[in-house]
């Protein structure tokens, strides 16, 4: 029976696409408007395609920082999330149910990438053609090499740090005892993705520095943003009650059920206004920070994320858990000091009122900020990690 069901399911794909469309069920259908046009054929001597994943636009701004070398043409696509609500910027975006069920849709993307494209970066190890090649991302590699196109992959963070290895390097990792419920899962991801890695040799980018204690043959690369977005705002630490702001888009990598407590006793004494961004389009985040006195991060990866780049570009003082191995990357790599403040778990109160107290000292860190992100953030070193990878070092 099961052999029966594909033969009559690759019939029915290979068949004209409002045939096909009409013959299926109503869960593996899609309107016909939602299904775009292949990639572009792109005008330069590098073509590079970067998916799907486009975390926080980082996918579309590394196609702009590579577009600063010279010879190279870049794009994005962005696969749309069920509920998507972020709205960041794309080059392409393509629909889940198009990507899951329109076989002419793979084909064509297929035929157009393997054709014209001379690199592809892959974000996290997801599939970038779906079913077309059973959902096997080695077999993508396999496929797209054989084309002649060079392949190399993106790790942001949960698809590459074992949570057994981060648990023994810090008593606040969000992994630790029953932090996070999903652990488990995430150890079994990263076992997988370090399989992936280890059977098809693709070179690896990593956008958080301590995921170089995960895979030390990666390359780390600067998450980049648009420094315009977050500049001005209000005085920073003028107000007699600082506003605190978290958007803990994952409160448990962010450990936010630990900071939270202390976040609304200071809330509720007067010392701070705290306020907890819900998720939002990202055209609205740029207006609350640049209304905030300090940007709180995350307080267990001991890394920095675009959040804490947007609080920096924007001029806030921004405090996560960043450990030391974080800043000696950036150190060693760019020959800059983040001006970040690192508070845990356990510190963050005393230094909040720290940050009350001695406000000159704070507001000094704090205007080093966008300093800092347009030396280390703003494409130039997002350009310069990819430029080896794309034969323009």
């Amino acid at each position: 029976m099961s052999r029966l069901r594909t033969f009559l399911g690759r019939t029915v794909e290979a068949l004209p696409e409002p045939l096909s469309l009409a013959l299926r069920p109503a869960a593996y259908r899609y309107p016909l408007a939602e299904k775009p046009e292949p990639v572009p054929i792109l005008d330069g001597d590098v073509r590079l395609l970067i998916g799907h994943a486009n975390y926080a636009a980082q996918g579309y701004w590394f196609a702009r920082a590579a577009e600063r070398l010279d010879g190279v043409a870049a794009i994005n696509l962005h696969l749309l999330g069920p509920n998507e609500k972020y709205g960041f910027p794309a080059d392409r975006t393509v629909s889940r149910q198009v990507f899951q069920h329109s076989a002419h849709w793979r084909r064509e993307h297929f035929r157009r990438v393997a054709d014209h494209y001379t690199h592809v970066i892959i974000e996290s190890g997801f599939p970038m053609f779906g079913k077309l090649f059973n959902h096997s991302t080695a077999a993508e590699i396999e496929a797209l090499r054989e084309h002649g196109v060079q392949v190399a992959m993106i790790a942001h963070g949960s698809e590459l740090r074992l949570p057994s290895r981060h648990v023994q390097l810090d008593e606040w990792s969000p992994y630790a005892g029953d932090r996070w419920p999903d652990t488990a899962r995430l150890e079994r991801v990263a076992l997988r993705f370090r399989s992936l890695l280890e059977r098809t040799g693709v070179p690896l980018f990593v956008t958080t520095q301590e995921l170089l204690l995960d895979w030390p043959e990666a390359t780390w690369i600067p998450l980049s943003i648009d420094l315009d977005r977050w500049a001005g705002g209000v005085p920073v630490l003028e107000r007699e009650r600082p506003v605190v702001v978290h958007a803990p888009t994952n409160p448990y990598l962010k450990n936010t059920a630990l900071i939270e407590p202390t976040l609304e006793r200071l809330h509720d004494e007067g010392i701070i206004e705290y306020r907890r961004l819900p998720s939002m389009p990202s055209t609205e985040m740029p207006s609350h920070v640049r209304d905030a006195d300090i940007v709180l991060d995350q307080f267990g990866a001991g890394c920095y994320s675009v959040a804490s780049v947007e609080g920096m570009a924007a001029g806030r003082v921004t405090i996560a858990h960043v450990h030391e191995q974080v800043r000696a990357v950036v150190r060693d790599t760019l020959g800059l000091e983040v001006p970040m403040v690192s508070a845990t778990p356990g510190t963050l109160e005393q230094v909040l009122r720290d940050a009350v107290a001695r406000r000159d000292h704070y507001r000094a860190i704090a205007a080093e900020g966008p300093v800092f992100t347009a030396a280390a953030h703003s494409g130039g070193p997002t350009a310069a990690a990819l430029a080896a990878f794309l034969g323009r070092a």
